[in-house]
């Protein structure tokens, strides 16, 4: 392979003597780095123009990306991205990012990546819930990583943000943005049961009281006529079941919440008092 075919692979920045170990003589080494556009941002580090600047700032100081910088490289679920880089690292030099010191298991073989189990024990201490707990739902249910485990890791971290986000863990959640109406449900007193099964009707996605059934659509929703007849149905179901039916798309989650707390609980002030 092309020394600079490589070092794209990599991110578009890498250390000489990762190029050495993959197989790549000096004189390559030599040739890419006198090659047009060619960055040295660090000792012994090579870069393309337009590299990942997370994976340049982590080899500039020695680091591994980790938390919310490495959410995206796992598939984990989260909805902003950090405004800092979120790098670990064992020791306490460099500044302008956020350092996270305890790295616990080994990282990415080939990426300046921290390991999955870092990412989501970093995230975990470091981002309030519901990001936090959408970062560790997504790794547990994409990646096995056991709950045992945090537990074990973070179970003698005297800070409150981190028991409540272990608290808060469920993983009845299937995406971000019931990570997000969890939480939103759980701040304001709102009781809840998760996917839940009603016979002919299906599993929806939240059971509030035995009454309300509150669906939150994800992107794709009604992607097909099959899928939207489908979902007509549903609905029919649940009215002639005696079941209140809300819905929600991400948007109203994240940015109307209020609008959301207002509407269920308009819903279940007016439950027939005849329902158990």
């Amino acid at each position: 392979m092309d020394p600079l075919d490589y070092l794209t692979q990599l991110g578009g920045v890498a250390r000489t003597g990762q190029l050495l170990a993959a197989g790549f003589s000096r004189t390559d080494i030599a040739r890419l780095a006198g090659s047009s556009g060619i960055r040295r941002p660090g000792r012994g580090v090579l870069a393309l123009p337009e590299c990942r600047p997370e994976f340049e700032a982590a080899l500039r100081h020695n680091a591994r990306v980790t938390c919310a910088s490495a959410a995206g490289d796992y598939g984990l679920w989260l909805r902003e991205p950090p405004a800092q880089h979120h790098l670990a690292c064992n020791h306490g030099h460099g500044a302008g990012f956020v350092r996270h010191r305890t790295v616990r298991f080994d990282g990415h073989p080939t990426l300046p990546l921290a390991a999955v189990e870092d990412v989501v024990l970093h995230a975990m201490s470091c981002l309030a819930p519901p990001a936090s707990t959408a970062i560790a739902t997504s790794a547990m249910r994409l990646h096995g990583v056991p709950l045992e485990l945090l537990k074990a890791q973070l179970t003698a971290d005297r800070s409150g943000q981190v028991r409540k986000a272990l608290h808060e863990l469920d993983l009845r959640a299937e995406s971000i943005v019931e990570v997000d109406a969890q939480h939103l449900f759980r701040a304001n007193g709102i009781g809840y049961d998760a996917q839940v099964y009603l016979p002919g009707i299906g599993r929806v996605d939240f059971l509030i009281e035995g009454f309300l059934i509150v669906e939150v659509d994800g992107f794709a929703f009604h992607s097909s006529r099959e899928a939207m007849r489908r979902d007509l149905g549903r609905n029919n179901a649940s009215t002639l079941s005696g079941f209140a039916v809300l819905r929600y798309m991400p948007e109203h989650i994240w940015f109307e919440p209020q609008r959301v707390l207002d509407e269920i609980r308009t819903v279940l002030d007016q439950r027939p008092r005849h329902r158990p």
